[in-house]
């Protein structure tokens, strides 16, 4: 619990190219001080292709804004809106966006803190997928599809990538809140990334609030005791990944999140 959250606020993010017209901003990493997990925004000019690389984590892509190609060992998959790709570590993919007029936002996530990326040069045949299967190790999970529960009232989630969905080392979806809508006070046995895709939010960590927005991104230590909550009269949405393989909460008082009671009272789970 010495390990406190960081705020990163997207339009002041780190931001590298990748590749002539590939942006990214860097979101939570461990020069951030995240442990096993890094979260990043990229943005691709119409047209744009990230040629095929590989890294020796799991990485997650999910598709915010435009439509995506992903093409992993030459199977080739379009993605839209929310829908999710997850590539294990050593897959090699390249990432295309299909639009010739309108840019491309994808939110990666990687089961690393310090992930890397390696050129491939290795020629594949090229195959049109609709979907993943089970002969393959990437997985594809469309949005439309995914199931949808409600975890609190009126927050509603889609699990897009998880072990039993296939994925290793992290796992992530999307959360939509209705107005008033929040979720219990609780915290992880892992590190959290939270990035705020619609809307307006509250992050309340351990008594401190931080208002967030247009892809600002919460990074919550493990052990520490956080909700987010909409106080705005619009709906709002988060992509939430974990370090972990599954889902994991520990629900506690909401007075740890508000700074009522001291944490050394916290329990432990």
């Amino acid at each position: 619990m010495n390990r406190l959250e960081v705020l990163t606020r997207a339009d002041h993010a780190l931001s590298l190219e990748l590749a002539p017209g590939v942006q990214i901003r860097l979101l939570a990493t461990g020069s951030l001080g995240a442990r096993g997990l890094t979260t990043a925004l990229a943005r691709f000019d119409p047209g744009v292709t990230l040629p095929y690389h590989m890294h020796p984590c799991s990485e997650a892509i999910v598709v915010l804004e435009g439509q995506a190609e992903v093409l992993a060992e030459g199977r080739r998959y379009r993605l839209t809106s929310y829908d999710a790709m997850h590539l294990p570590a050593g897959t090699a993919h390249a990432v295309s966006n299909v639009s010739a007029d309108v840019p491309a936002l994808l939110h990666s996530s990687f089961a690393s803190d310090n992930p890397g990326r390696d050129q491939v040069s290795t020629p594949f045949t090229l195959s049109d997928r609709q979907d993943s299967d089970e002969t393959t190790p990437e997985r594809l999970v469309r949005f439309a599809t995914a199931p949808v529960y409600e975890l609190s009232g009126r927050a509603f989630f889609r699990d897009l990538f998880a072990r039993r969905l296939g994925s290793r080392g992290i796992c992530g979806g999307y959360g939509l809140f209705e107005p008033g809508a929040s979720l219990p006070c609780h915290y992880h046995d892992f590190d959290e990334s939270i990035t705020i895709v619609t809307g307006t939010a509250i992050c309340q960590v351990a008594g401190r609030e931080y208002e967030v927005s247009n892809c600002d991104t919460a990074c919550i230590p493990q052990g520490r005791p956080h909700r987010f909550l909409n106080r705005s009269n619009r709906p709002m949405a988060m992509i939430w990944v974990y370090a972990g393989d599954e889902p994991d909460r520990i629900l506690v008082d909401p007075g740890y999140c508000e700074g009522r009671l001291p944490l050394t009272d916290l329990p432990k789970s």
